[in-house]
């Protein structure tokens, strides 16, 4: 391995060697807080390892992994995502369970799986990243033995997982049998995006189901509102935007190969999921009364949007659509940071109810869970607004460009939006909701912890600057993205 190998290597290194050490901090201590500080140190050194891989160019290290500009910009996104991920755990864990230090090392693992799967260029590296996430977040849902509910969501995580997990093995095992190779240049290579061959389409929709399965796209879906509601707080923000990411990450790379369009039933596919998201997953969250739930929902909506940018493809499409995840996950932990800080320890504050009368106790808490959950629903001054508008300016253009399905993603994602605002703004009214004094919801009461209000802070203003000031983010993202496809 060379020089630069290595260097282009060491964010990963930093994050799976973070898990090794907390192993061997535990030997010595069980202090929660030297835990979390250890954790929190290896995330930083990753942060700062990747300033140092960036310089080294695109980097083939094995067969398996490509590190190169892609995966270092998810790779730092799923990491500075992670750090606000571990504040939200040390409140979680503080006062529910004495057996702390072993969550973060799953939470480690877990992200490792993250950079894994960003930086994956072959079937086996694919397999072994998704696994890491999967597993770790089998034990993480069930990891309060105390609560039947996350036992429940985490035996329910596990064995339907377990089935996509088959269904992406078998997929990819058609395709070794037809073109002798796992590696995805190669496989791009040798499918014509116009084949018709059905060994071939076979073993693509096979995966595609596999990815459908953990991108939590219609119809597909059916896990997330049980693991969402009945998880931890902590563990449901980590499925709903560290997991995500990943996987929409590993999406990007594998299809960078195939022209889809040029593929009229690998297109379909994609365009059927990315519609039956968009609805199914606006309507159903309509009738939920439960704030992880309605989150659980909202995610099949938003993983729909994405798809347009993604079936646009080129520079333009992944542009858009990782400025659309660099909105959407600091809106989602800025959420959960709520929902987490104003939890008793009993269970979580996850019911909309619990938040009545928040604007007039809480002025300042309901103005940023304002920002956050308007943001969500793609209202203009948001990041989620600029998030949407590219992500339909893609949709448009590649519809000028001849792709008149594209019209039809675009009216989706516009009807969508719109059938989405109202279950939002129905979380916002019960804001504002008179409640008589003393019958107050118990969770508006609750003080707000230092490192809660950190998170929050940062990512209201990270939605806000997103929001007003899009063009910088853009740059550094086309600047780097632009090179990924020379």
């Amino acid at each position: 391995m060379t020089t630069a190998q290595l260097t282009a290597l060491l964010p990963l290194i930093c994050l799976a060697g973070t898990a090794v050490v907390l192993l061997l901090v535990l030997a010595v201590t069980r202090s929660h807080r030297v835990v979390v500080g250890f954790t929190l140190a290896g995330l930083a050194a990753a942060l700062f390892a990747m300033t140092r891989a960036v310089s080294q160019g695109a980097q083939a290290v094995t067969a398996l992994l490509m590190i190169d500009r892609f995966a270092l910009l998810y790779t730092g996104l799923l990491t500075l995502i992670g750090i606000g991920l571990v504040l939200l755990s040390f409140l979680y864990l503080e006062t529910r369970t004495r057996m702390k230090g072993e969550y973060y090392i799953l939470l480690m693992l877990a992200l490792a799986g993250g950079a894994v799967l960003a930086s994956s260029a072959h079937f086996v590296s694919f397999f072994l990243g998704l696994e890491m996430i999967s597993v770790s977040l089998f034990a993480l849902a069930a990891y309060r033995r105390d609560d039947p509910a996350g036992i429940e969501a985490g035996m329910k995580y596990l064995v339907l997982a377990g089935v996509a997990t088959a269904m992406l093995l078998f997929g990819a095992a058609l395709l070794y049998a037809r073109y002798g190779t796992m590696v995805f240049a190669a496989l791009g290579d040798a499918i014509t995006p116009g084949t018709t061959d059905l060994l071939t389409l076979a073993g693509v929709a096979l995966v595609v189901v596999g990815i459908a399965f953990k991108l939590t796209l219609a119809p597909f879906h059916l896990w997330a509102p049980d693991v969402y509601e009945g998880a931890p707080a902590p563990v449901t923000a980590f499925i709903a935007t560290i997991s995500k990411a990943a996987v929409f990450a590993l999406l990007l790379r594998l299809f960078t190969q195939v022209t889809l369009r040029d593929n009229a039933a690998l297109f379909a596919i994609f365009a059927v999921l990315a519609v039956a998201s968009i609805f199914i997953g606006n309507l159903l969250g309509l009738q939920q009364m439960n704030l992880k739930r309605v989150l659980a929902y909202s995610s099949v909506a938003n993983m729909g949007y994405l798809l347009i940018a993604f079936l646009a493809g080129g520079p333009a499409g992944a542009i858009a659509a990782t400025f659309y995840l660099a909105a959407y996950l600091p809106a989602l932990l800025g959420i959960f940071t709520l929902l987490t800080a104003l939890s008793g320890s009993g269970r979580d504050a996850d019911r909309i109810a619990d938040f009545a009368g928040l604007a007039w106790r809480r002025p300042v808490l309901a103005a940023a869970f304002t920002v956050l959950l308007l943001s969500l629903a793609g209202i203009p001054l948001t990041g989620g607004f600029i998030g949407k508008f590219y992500v339909a300016l893609t949709g448009v253009s590649a519809a000028l460009a001849g792709g008149t399905a594209f019209w039809l993603l675009v009216v989706s994602l516009v009807v969508g939006s719109v059938i989405g605002l109202f279950y939002y703004l129905r979380i916002v009214l019960a804001f504002f909701q008179r409640v008589p004094v003393g019958e107050e919801p118990s969770a508006i009461n609750r003080q707000m912890p230092d490192a809660a209000a950190i998170v929050l802070a940062i990512s209201t203003a990270a939605v806000l600057w997103l929001g007003v000031l899009p063009g910088n983010t853009l740059t550094l993202i086309s600047l780097l993205l632009e090179e990924w496809f020379r």
